[in-house]
C-alpha cells in the first residue's frame, strides 16, 4: 500500500491530514482503518488551557465518518491534540468490494483502535502493566452512537488505559428495549448463521439525515456515499454483534475512568416526518440509553441538552455551543487535577 505509513492531505482540507493504517485481511480482502488528525498553526497561549497535555480520539457511529471540524477545533482551543478514526469499510477506510461497516463481533475493533493509539503515542508496551503505567500525556476517548458502545466495551476491557470516556448520544440498548432485545436476539442469531450478510429489511426512514443535511433541514456538507441518507444495509451478523454489546452493557461494565454521556433532552421516533425532529433525537430512545449510562461504571455523569439531535455535535448552533461548554465544565472537575 503506497504511503500507508504517511500522513497525506485529507478530504476536509488544511490543517487535516490522514494517515492509512494497514489491518489484517479478511475475507474481503485488504483491510485498513484511517486516522485524520488536526493539526493547525502552534498558537501562543499565555493561560494554561483545560486540556494541555491531552489526546482525543474520537470514533463516529453507523452509517458514518468523520468530517465534524467544529468539534476538532474546540479541542485544539481547550489544549488537546485531536484525532479521529474512521473505522474499517467506513468513510475514509472503505474499499471496493467491502460490505460497508460489517463486522461479526465489536471486538474485532480493538485492532482499529490498538492501531490508532499506537500511531499517536498512546500504544500498550508489552512490558509494562496497562493499568499501572506511567503516561505523559492524557487520554479521552470520544465516541458517537455505535461508536460509543464500541468505546465503552473497550474501555471495560482495558483497564487502565484511558483517562477519560465522553459519549455523544451512545448506542447503549436496542430501541425496543432490552425485553424486545431478549426476544429478537435468537431470531436474528438464527439468520445470522444462515446468511449473515443477508439484507435486513431497512427501517431508516430518511429523518436523521434530513435533519442534518445541508441538501435538505440541515446544515451540514457531507459525503453522500459515506454517509448515504437511509444509512447502509443492516445485516443480520452485525445485528447480533450490537445486540451482545448491549446485552454486556445491561449486566454492567466496570469503566475505571470517569464518563460523560451527552444526550438530547427527548426523543422523536416516529413513521412520519414531524417538524419536532429537528429539535430531538430520532434514533435513540433518550431515557434507556441515561439508565444504561449508570451503568458503564461508577462515575458517570448525564448531561441533556435541549433541542439536541441524535449527534449533539451536529445540532443548532446553540445547542452545540450548550455541549461544549458542558463538556469544558465536566473537564474542570474530573480532570483537572489528573
Amino acid at each position: 500500500m503506497a504511503n500507508a505509513r504517511e500522513w497525506v492531505p485529507d478530504v476536509l482540507g488544511e490543517p487535516f491530514e490522514q494517515l492509512t493504517l494497514p489491518l489484517q485481511p479478511d475475507a474481503e480482502g485488504d483491510v485498513v482503518a484511517t486516522l485524520v488528525r488536526y493539526s493547525p498553526p502552534p498558537r501562543l497561549h499565555l493561560h494554561r488551557r483545560p486540556a494541555a497535555d491531552t489526546d482525543v480520539l474520537y470514533v463516529h457511529g453507523w452509517s458514518d465518518y468523520f468530517f465534524q471540524t467544529e468539534l476538532a477545533e474546540f479541542w485544539n482551543d481547550q489544549g488537546a491534540r485531536f484525532h479521529a478514526l474512521d473505522l474499517r469499510k467506513y468513510g475514509r477506510s472503505l474499499r471496493p468490494g467491502q460490505t460497508p461497516g460489517f463486522v461479526d463481533d465489536l471486538a474485532v475493533y480493538d485492532e482499529d483502535i490498538a492501531a490508532a493509539l499506537d500511531a499517536i503515542g498512546h500504544g500498550e508496551a508489552p512490558t509494562a502493566d496497562a493499568a499501572h503505567r506511567p503516561r505523559s500525556r492524557r487520554l479521552i476517548l470520544l465516541g458517537h452512537s455505535t461508536g460509543g458502545l464500541t468505546l465503552s466495551l473497550w474501555a471495560d476491557r482495558h483497564p487502565g488505559r484511558a483517562d477519560a470516556l465522553i459519549l455523544n448520544s451512545p448506542w447503549l440498548e436496542f430501541q425496543a428495549r432490552s425485553a424486545g432485545r431478549a426476544a429478537l436476539t435468537p431470531l436474528i442469531d438464527l439468520h445470522a448463521r444462515i446468511d449473515p450478510k443477508a439484507a435486513m429489511p431497512n427501517v431508516d426512514l430518511g429523518f436523521y439525515s434530513r435533519t442534518v443535511s445541508r441538501t435538505m433541514d440541515g446544515e451540514w456538507d457531507y459525503d453522500l456515499a459515506w454517509r448515504p441518507i437511509r444509512g447502509f444495509p443492516v445485516h443480520p451478523a452485525w445485528l447480533v454483534a450490537v445486540l451482545a454489546g448491549h446485552a454486556r452493557v445491561a449486566a454492567g461494565l466496570h469503566i475505571d475512568a470517569p464518563v460523560l454521556t451527552l444526550l438530547s433532552e427527548r426523543s422523536t421516533l416516529l413513521p412520519h416526518w414531524t417538524p419536532d425532529m429537528l429539535t430531538s433525537d430520532v434514533v435513540l430512545v433518550v431515557r434507556d440509553i441515561a439508565q444504561r449510562a449508570l451503568q458503564l461504571g461508577p462515575t458517570v455523569t448525564v448531561s441533556w441538552l435541549e433541542d439536541a439531535l441524535h449527534d449533539v455535535f451536529l445540532s443548532r448552533p446553540p445547542v452545540r455551543q450548550a455541549a461544549y461548554a458542558s463538556i469544558s465544565q465536566w473537564m474542570r472537575g474530573y480532570l483537572s487535577g489528573s
